[in-house]
C-alpha cells in the first residue's frame, strides 16, 4: 500500500465568473480569469487547460475562455474538473477558506466604513491606551502599498502606526520593521485583535515594511494575520485528530488561526511558495495534507489592478505545475481551486463574488466533468472520504469509489 497524501493549491482570488448571486454583492458580470484573458489577448496556461481549467470556466460562465493558442502541455494525468459556488455570506478570505475546509460561514462579519474615519473613536482610544501608542495614522480604507507610500515617512517621524481597512472584515496595521520594530508591531496587533472582537472583525493583519523614504518603501514577508477561529471543526482538525499531518504553506495557518495545523511553513512570492510546496509535498509522510495559499494573485495583482501581471502570474504558476506532477506517487491527489474572485478589470479594487474552479488530478483519478458544485465544502468532504474519515456535516464527495 502506497502513501495517501493530498496537496491543495489554493489560487487566491482566481475566480471564473458566473456566480448566481453576484448582483447581491454588486459584482454582476465580474469574471477574473475571463476578463484577464481578453485584456491580454489570451493566457499561456497549457497545463491547466489540459487538466480541464478552460472547460470549467466555460461551464461556469457559459462562454469560451479566450485563452488563445497554447504551447504543448507537459502534464498528461487524468483529472476531474468543474466549478464551485460559495454559500458563505461573505466573499472574503476567511469565508472562502473555511468553507473549503468544510465550515461555511453562515453569519455576517462586521466591517468598517471605507471613508475617514473608518474606526470608531472609542476603538482607536482603547487600542492606543492599551498598546501605549501616541496615536494612529490612516484610519480609512486603502491599498496597503499606497497608504505606506502616503504615510510611511510620517510614521517613521511620529512613531504612529498606519491603520487601515478594506472591503474585507479586517483591521490592518502597517509599521516599519526597524524604526517601529517587528515584535512591537506584533504586540500592537495582539492588542488590537482583542479590542476589535466586539465588532465581529475576522482578522487583524500585521503589515511590516522597510525603506527610508517615499518611493523606497517595500512590504516584507513577515506579515502575520491574527484570525478568529473557525466556528466549528474543519477537515484539517479531523486529519490532525486522527493522527495525520496538516502542513500549511504561506498564510494558511494564519487564516485558520493555527487550528488543525500540525506544521506551518512561511513563504512569500510565487517562486518561493512553489519551491516550498514542492519540497513539503515530496517529504510529506503517509496520511498528510499540504495546503498552500498562492496569495500573489490577490494581493499583488488583483487588488492592485495589475491585469498584465495577473496573466504573467498564471503563466508562471502553470509552468511550475509539471514539477509537482512529476513527483507524485501513485495514490497522491492534487486539488487546484480558489477562494473568491478579485477581477482587476472590474470597478474598485475589492474581492468579487464569483464561482471558482475545482480540479482534482492524480495518477489514479478517473477523468470526469463534475459540473457545478453547490458548495466549496465538497473539497473537504472529498478529502475526508479519501482519508476514510467520518463524513462532515456539509458537502458532497466527488471521489471515485
Amino acid at each position: 500500500m502506497g502513501k495517501k497524501r493530498v496537496v491543495i493549491l489554493m489560487l487566491d482570488s482566481v475566480g471564473i465568473g458566473g456566480a448566481k448571486d453576484a448582483a447581491q454583492f454588486g459584482d454582476q458580470g465580474a469574471d477574473t480569469v475571463g476578463h484577464i484573458a481578453k485584456a491580454n489577448g489570451g493566457l499561456q496556461i497549457p497545463n491547466l487547460i489540459a487538466l480541464g481549467f478552460a472547460k470549467a470556466a466555460q461551464a461556469s460562465t457559459g462562454h469560451t475562455l479566450a485563452a488563445g493558442p497554447q504551447a504543448p502541455a507537459q502534464i498528461h494525468l487524468p483529472s476531474k474538473y468543474g466549478f464551485m459556488r460559495e454559500i458563505s455570506r461573505g466573499k472574503d478570505t476567511s469565508s472562502g477558506h473555511w468553507e473549503m475546509a468544510g465550515v461555511p460561514v453562515d453569519f455576517e462579519w462586521g466591517y468598517f466604513p471605507p471613508k475617514y474615519p473608518s474606526f470608531p473613536a472609542e476603538l482607536v482610544e482603547k487600542i492606543c491606551k492599551q498598546a501605549g501608542l501616541p496615536g494612529i495614522l490612516g484610519n480609512k480604507a486603502a491599498s496597503g502599498t499606497e497608504i505606506i507610500e502616503e504615510l510611511g515617512e510620517e510614521h517613521i517621524k511620529t512613531g504612529k502606526p498606519i491603520c487601515y481597512t478594506s472591503a474585507d472584515s479586517v483591521f490592518q496595521i502597517a509599521a516599519h520593521e526597524q524604526h517601529f520594530g517587528l515584535e512591537h508591531l506584533y504586540r500592537v496587533c495582539e492588542v488590537a485583535f482583542k479590542c476589535v472582537a466586539p465588532y465581529r472583525i475576522a482578522r487583524v493583519i500585521a503589515r511590516p515594511f522597510v525603506g527610508e523614504k517615499k518611493g523606497e518603501f517595500v512590504r516584507t514577508k513577515n506579515r502575520h494575520d491574527y484570525s478568529v477561529n473557525p466556528p466549528k471543526p474543519t477537515v484539517l482538525d479531523a486529519i490532525k485528530n486522527a493522527g495525520g499531518q496538516v502542513i500549511s504553506v504561506g498564510k494558511i495557518s494564519d487564516i485558520f488561526a493555527g487550528q488543525g495545523i500540525t506544521r506551518a511553513v512561511k513563504a512569500a512570492g510565487l517562486a518561493e511558495l512553489w519551491d516550498v510546496t514542492l519540497r513539503e509535498a515530496q517529504a510529506a509522510p503517509d496520511f498528510s495534507l499540504v495546503f498552500t495559499n498562492f496569495v500573489d494573485f490577490d494581493m499583488v495583482y488583483g487588488h492592485r489592478r495589475d491585469v498584465k501581471g495577473y496573466a504573467q502570474g498564471l503563466a508562471y504558476f502553470d509552468a511550475r505545475l509539471p514539477q509537482l506532477a512529476a513527483q507524485l506517487e501513485p495514490e497522491d491527489l492534487v486539488f487546484i481551486t480558489a477562494d473568491h474572485g478579485c477581477d482587476p478589470t472590474y470597478t474598485g479594487t475589492d474581492h468579487t463574488r464569483e464561482n471558482v474552479p475545482i480540479i482534482l488530478f492524480g495518477k489514479q483519478v478517473k477523468p470526469q466533468f463534475i459540473g457545478g458544485r453547490d458548495t466549496y465544502a465538497d473539497v473537504a468532504q472529498t478529502v475526508a472520504d479519501y482519508f476514510n474519515l467520518p463524513p462532515l456535516p456539509v458537502g458532497k464527495s466527488f471521489l471515485d469509489k
